[in-house]
């Protein structure tokens, strides 16, 4: 059985302050978009239950095969119900490090895949739990329409975004970002923003309502990512912003663009947006 994890932006991230957990209360509306890894897993009898095999190929993932989130999530799976031994094959197309929620997505699907494959009837709910377990935008992906994320970004309701007829262009410049550094260097505001009122304004007003609040860290760090969204804004984007706490950057056309000339080492992809 074959599923095609998306990846996601995130319109506006708001990083409100610290939880007792250690990790931080955000808000963001997270939005799916057309890129796509690929992932197959078939039973294999001549495995043992508790050692599923994880093949990966396409863009390279960094770290050992072992410590790969889908394998986190077939442990996990097999703490609930009794699972027979696994194949699994992942190819990556989608950036690592990238803001895209690749390996949240990779994961996440694999439990859907896995649940229909193997007839486990896991309710929703408990997908919601387990996924909530393997990562904070993991959730998410177990229905991937636009949505407000909250708390610790598994807290999720659907939000009403009309984006038809408008243009995409997503940009990664080849860059790995950790995650934790710039959650360490971004400074909390200590307030809500209420983002899912913020996007019922007129698209053009984005710039300065829907805000990602990790760009100012990540632009100081890695000048290369502030260049990309300027390139953008400069191309005549309607609004643009990093996705996520980088390297990805995202502008959002009224028309299909016509795009400058990025530097060498950038992936750009240009997606119609239906109505979402």
């Amino acid at each position: 059985m074959i599923r095609f994890p998306s990846a996601k932006i995130n319109l506006g991230l708001n990083v409100m302050g610290r939880l007792p957990d250690g990790y931080h209360a955000i808000e963001s509306v997270l939005v799916p978009v057309p890129l796509h890894d690929a992932l197959e897993a078939v039973v294999d009898p001549s495995l043992a239950p508790d050692g599923p095999v994880l093949m990966r190929t396409g863009l390279p993932v960094p770290g050992p095969v072992a410590d790969d989130l889908c394998l986190k999530a077939v442990r996990i799976l097999g703490r609930l119900r009794p699972l027979p031994g696994l194949r699994i094959h992942l190819h990556k197309a989608i950036p690592i490090g990238a803001g895209l929620g690749g390996g949240s997505s990779d994961a996440a699907h694999l439990l859907l895949l896995l649940n229909d494959l193997l007839g486990l009837h896991l309710r929703p709910e408990e997908l919601h739990a387990l996924t909530a377990t393997l990562g904070s935008d993991c959730p998410f992906f177990l229905r991937p329409v636009p949505q407000l994320a909250e708390g610790r970004g598994e807290r999720l309701r659907p939000v009403d975004i009309d984006l038809r007829g408008r243009w995409l262009v997503l940009v990664n410049p080849g860059l790995h970002v950790s995650t934790a550094d710039v959650y360490r260097a971004t400074t909390p505001t200590g307030r809500s923003v209420d983002l899912a009122r913020a996007l019922q304004g007129p698209l053009d007003t984005w710039m300065d309502t829907v805000v990602n609040a990790m760009e100012g860290p990540v632009f100081r760090s890695h000048p290369e990512v502030g260049a990309i969204k300027d390139l953008l804004v400069e191309a005549g984007a309607s609004y643009a912003a990093m996705s996520g706490s980088g390297s990805s950057v995202f502008g959002v056309f009224t028309a299909k663009p016509a795009l400058p000339a990025f530097p060498a080492g950038h992936a750009v992809w240009t997606f119609p947006l239906p109505a979402i």
